[in-house]
Order: C-alpha cells, then structure tokens, then sequence
C-alpha cells in the first residue's frame, strides 16, 4: 500500500487519464475508421458520376483512376459478358455494392448509362481497410503522444501544489527542539490553514506545559535550597565534634549526598534561569572570551592541582563576542568542571580560545576515556550521564551549555579525540564574534 500522498495522487490521476485516453483512443479509431470508409465510398461514387456524365470514355478497363487507392473502372456493356464475376455484377441493380474480382473482396458503385449500357467504379476492400486504417492511426497517435505529456504536467502540478507542505516539514525540522513559535499562516494553501492551526495550537500547549514544569523545577529547586543548606552547615559543625569511626564514615557520606543534592539544586536553578525569559541582546555588552575563561580557570585552579590535572591554556587570543559576563562564565565554568571530573590523575586539560572569520572559538580538550560514539550525540541531554558516571554531576552541566550557546546563537560539538597515543574528549564552542 502505498502511504505517500504525492505517490497516491499522481498513481491515481494517471490512471484516469490512461483509462481516459484508453477508451477516447479506441472509441476515435472506431470513428476515424467510419469516416475514411465513407470518404473512400464518396469518391468512388464521385468517379462514377464523372463516367456517366463522360468524363472516361473508350476504355473497358480504366486503371489507374487512383493508383494508390486502386479504383478500377469496368464496362459491363448493354448485355452479361465477359467473365462470370462480371455478368454477376451486371444483374445486380445501382448503387454501392460489395462483390469480388480475381477472387478478391472490392466495393464498387453500378451505373445504368441513358443508352443502357452499365460500367461499375470498383476497390479493393483490402486497400481501403489499409488506407482506413492508417487513417485511424493518424488520429490516434496524438492522442497516445499526448498522454505522457500529461503525467509529466500532472506530477509537476501535484509538486507544486504540495511544495507548501514540503516547505512547512522542512522548517519544523530545522528549528531547535525549544522552539515553540507559532507556524505562519500566510502564502498557504486554504487547505492547510486548518492543519497549521492544529499545530500551533499545540505547539501552545506544549508551551504552556514546558513553562509549568520550568516554574515547578525552578520553585522546588529554590524551596530546597535553604533546608539544604541548613543541613550542610550542621554537618561541618559535626566536624568539631568528637565521633567514632563509624559516625564519622557516615558523616562524610551524608555531607556527600548534601553536595551533590545541592549541586543538582544549583544547576536546576541556572537552567531555569536560562530559560526563564527570551535573551535580551539589546542589553548585552561586548565581553572577552579570553578574559572570562582566564577568570574561571583562576577559580579552578586549585581543585584541578588537587585533583592532580595540568589546567592551562594552549592558546589564549582576543576573542570579542556579546552577551552576559555571567553567562559566559557559566558555560566556561560548567565545561571545564564537565572535564575535570572525567580526566584522571596526571591528565592534562588544554584550552584554546581564536577568532575564526566571524566566529569566535572555545575549544577545550581533555586526556579522560572519551564518550561512547552510541552516548556522544546525546551529552547535551538534561540528566543524561551516560554509562560512565563520575563524582557528584548529575548530568545537568552540559545542558546549561548547550542551552547557553543556543541563547547567544551559536554552535557546540563533541567529538573523540583519535590522535595516536592520547585519548580524551573535545568540546567546540563557536559564537558569533562582536563587530565594532
């Protein structure tokens, strides 16, 4: 069963118009036919009224009337004679009448003259079948050479007609997964105004729907974060208590799981705020990349030493680029935080920051295992940790980026690095560089 509507369409409309052709072929073939029969019989009744009137005189046999046609003019005489198939012609009365000669079917018109003498106008029935025939055909054939012309018309009609929709799927495909913007009703089809309705009706919903969850996830994030609070400082007050092994093994997993759950608070938080509200880049100011990323990795330098990874830059270059201070270190923050907690001990993290044309580049590579090439394309997923989980994340950091860079307009990768002898992930930022 065929599914596409270009396919049913096109399927369908070329069978009317074969099945029409068809019938309308035979049906003018029939006719044509007639009417070269009728044509021929008009001649051979015009030949005979030129005899009669004198026109051919002095001949018996008159051959060549119509050499192509084969009309044969025959004197019958006053009386039977001749050959028996003439004296039977001769006892039949005027008018168009069907007879043989030689033994071959023809057609021919009997004429009485004002003397009494009788002539009949004869044709071969198989030349004027041939001659029909052909006739016919000529008719039919523009016919026939007109059907592929039309399926060629009728697919480029139905393209066209159903381009529209073809342009609409395109467009939903191209827009980012948070894209909740009303489809256009304008330069549509009226057929498809009712299912572009349907879907920005929906598209509404989902809004909404979103925008309900990233309330609730922002309010419960905010509520938990005092109590948790309160419980982290109360553990670290713990510490200045004396406390056998076992409580104190204890306490250090309970102010473990605090900090993850505050973590997980933290970046629930920055998310929602990232989401909050549509980017307001008439209020972003011009902000150097190399100086933000100089400035986080200040602040990580002493858990990267204590962790025992060489954190540096590779190359550190001017780099322009518009939008918050905030949220640039955010995004540096959070992919350098990703990289620490996945490279091990002796590793090396590399930063590099360019312009490229109009593009300003971040690119941050680690020597840690590298990411499945089944997980690679899904990092950028809230909550997603694939099936190597390291320390207190909770898969929420990239997502932060991944949001971030889409807010400001530009482009993330991940890729394995495959160099000879090192393994590690690389993360390619790119943003679109301040103009003057």
């Amino acid at each position: 069963m065929i599914k596409s509507l270009r396919g049913r369409l096109f399927i369908s409309l070329t069978t009317i118009v074969l099945l029409t052709g068809l019938v309308g072929g035979v049906f003018a073939h029939r006719w044509a036919f007639d009417e070269a029969i009728e044509t021929q019989d008009s001649v051979l009744i015009q030949i005979a009224g030129l005899v009669q009137s004198g026109g051919f005189t002095g001949a018996q046999d008159l051959h060549g009337v119509d050499e192509d046609s084969e009309v044969w003019l025959m004197e019958l005489g006053r009386t039977p004679q001749g050959t028996p198939e003439e004296r039977q012609l001769w006892r039949l009365q005027d008018g168009m009448r069907d007879a043989t000669r030689k033994g071959n079917p023809v057609r021919v018109v009997l004429r009485t003259r004002s003397d009494g003498s009788r002539f009949a106008v004869a044709q071969s029935t198989g030349v004027r079948d041939e001659i029909a025939s052909d006739m016919a055909l000529r008719t039919v054939l523009p016919i026939a050479a007109l059907i592929p012309c039309l399926m060629l018309v009728i697919a480029f009609v139905i393209a066209r007609s159903l381009r529209p929709m073809v342009q609409l799927a395109r467009e939903l495909d191209l827009r980012r997964a948070d894209d909740m913007t009303a489809l256009p009703l304008r330069d549509l089809p009226s057929e498809l105004n009712s299912f572009v309705s349907s879907i920005n009706g929906l598209l509404q919903r989902m809004h909404e729907m979103i925008g309900q969850q990233r309330r609730f996830i922002a309010d419960a994030a905010h509520e938990l974060r005092t109590p948790i609070t309160a419980m982290s400082l109360q553990a670290e007050n713990l510490d200045q208590v004396e406390l056998p092994p076992a409580a104190r093994e204890r306490l250090a997993l309970l102010r473990q799981g605090m900090r993850r759950s505050k973590h997980l608070l933290e970046q629930l938080l920055a998310l929602a705020r990232h989401d909050a509200a549509p980017p307001d880049r008439a209020q972003w100011e011009v902000v150097e990349l190399d100086r933000a990323a100089r400035g986080v990795i200040a602040d990580l330098l002493r858990e990267a030493i204590s962790r025992g990874v060489d954190l540096g830059f590779e190359r550190a270059e001017p780099a322009p680029v518009r939008g918050e201070p905030v949220m640039l270190a955010a995004m540096i923050r959070n992919l350098i935080d990703n990289a620490l907690r996945f490279t091990p001990e002796g590793g090396r993290i590399d930063v590099a920051i360019h312009q490229v044309g109009a593009m300003a580049v971040l690119q941050i590579d680690d020597t840690g295992p590298g990411v499945s090439p089944d997980e690679i394309s899904r990092i950028f997923e809230p909550f997603f940790r694939g099936q190597r989980p390291e320390g207190d994340g909770v898969g929420l950091g990239l997502s932060i980026v991944k949001r971030i860079v889409d807010r400001l307009g530009g482009t993330i990768d991940a890729v394995n690095i495959t160099e000879a002898g090192r393994t590690g992930l690389r993360i390619i930022v790119r943003l679109p560089a301040a103009t003057a």
